[in-house]
């Protein structure tokens, strides 16, 4: 899998988490361990981000989609 198609799947995989369970930390953890899952996007730098991100204010649904489609 290239790593456009890696990350590609780790979004959609991120928002059916948040569609299933109904909250948008499950997103960012499921988008935390699939980006873990490539070579290429295996970044600690990647891992802090999203950390930042679930530390900080609940976002809406809509701004968790679009920090998860921010990923390329």
């Amino acid at each position: 899998m290239t790593r456009e198609e890696h990350i590609k799947w780790c979004k959609e995989r991120a928002i059916a988490e948040m569609n299933y369970s109904g909250n948008s930390n499950d997103a960012i953890i499921s988008m935390m361990s699939d980006l873990r899952k490539h070579p290429e996007t295996n970044s600690n730098t990647l891992q802090m981000l999203c950390m930042f991100q679930i530390m900080g204010n609940q976002l809406s649904r809509e701004k968790i989609i679009e920090f998860i489609n921010g990923f390329n």
